[in-house]
């Protein structure tokens, strides 16, 4: 995922989240809801879903997927993400400036639409200090386990640099353990890269954190930084718990490739790649996302809904 310079911020009073879910909680009453939805739900944080304890792994969509409807109606953005069978969402760094009763109202909303959150999109500051207190907070109520930074710090250079930030992340990795937590690193093309007289970035932050940091794996920009998502994941068994679909062909956004491609529609290895995570990988979830295409956010999230289930033989 790649974070504006400008974050979008949600509406995030009571009163807005009140008003706007008014229609959302009509929709459930007189049964409008998708079969996919799961109506009155209420889970403690962290708790399995019915489908993942049968076996099924969940599959979610980064919100930055559908970030201005997100931006104009959170609520609704929810509900129609549950009506199209979406099983959870990963909330990206603006939810850190949400207060507890705003995220406990967005909590509610979500156990009533039968949507999980398992993880969260984060900058540094969600890793240190106070930030480090709050983020855990957050979570907690969001039911979510898994704190991925999602980007690394501005400026960062160099082996030392990364080795740094390694440290800072393996430190609030322990940290979050005795919450039920853990932290992760998402990984971006230019992490696929080797450091002048040193390893790849990536390979780096493998060896530098924990056994119990995620590596959630990026597959476009794997993809499109020329590495293999299989090896990749099996030279690290058990530590890809989390894993963005997203797709990549070659050619410019003005052509509709590179990033602007459908899940199915670029050079990804899709069969291969989840045969390793859900053999060796440790995947507990899966996260469609999307930076844009030539079809409407809910439209994208839908098409890539309905070519994950071809895939999966769900159709």
């Amino acid at each position: 995922m790649k974070l504006p310079q400008d974050d979008v911020t949600f509406a995030s009073t009571r009163r807005n989240f009140i008003t706007q879910t008014g229609w959302v909680s009509a929709a459930l009453l007189t049964g409008s809801m998708g079969a996919g939805a799961v109506t009155g739900a209420s889970s403690a944080p962290g708790a399995a879903p019915a489908t993942e304890r049968r076996g099924k792994l969940p599959l979610g969509i980064e919100l930055y997927a559908v970030r201005t409807e997100l931006a104009r109606d959170l609520p609704g953005t929810l509900l129609s993400l549950a009506q199209m069978g979406y099983e959870a969402v990963e909330f990206y760094d603006p939810y850190f400036n949400w207060d507890p009763a705003y995220a406990r109202e967005v909590r509610a909303r979500m156990d009533d639409l039968g949507l999980r959150c398992y993880s969260t999109h984060n900058r540094i500051p969600s890793f240190t200090g106070e930030g480090l207190g709050r983020a855990i907070e957050l979570n907690h109520i969001l039911g979510s386990r898994q704190l991925i930074l999602a980007t690394p710090p501005k400026g960062l250079a160099g082996l030392e640099a990364w080795k740094d930030l390694c440290r800072q992340l393996s430190d609030a990795a322990q940290k979050l353990e005795p919450h039920a937590l853990t932290a992760g690193f998402h990984n971006h093309r230019t992490e696929w890269a080797a450091l002048a007289g040193g390893p790849r970035i990536m390979d780096l932050i493998a060896a530098n954190t924990p056994e119990n940091f995620v590596l959630q794996l990026d597959v476009g920009t794997c993809m499109e930084a020329d590495a293999n998502p299989v090896s990749w994941i099996k030279a690290h068994p058990g530590r890809i718990k989390s894993v963005h679909l997203k797709d990549w062909a070659p050619g410019s956004p003005a052509e509709e490739k590179g990033y602007r491609v459908l899940f199915g529609e670029g050079i990804s290895p899709w069969k291969d790649i989840v045969a390793a995570l859900e053999s060796v990988g440790g995947l507990e979830f899966y996260l469609m996302e999307q930076e844009g295409s030539r079809y409407s956010e809910l439209e994208t999230a839908r098409l890539c809904l309905d070519t994950w289930r071809k895939l999966r033989g769900e159709d």
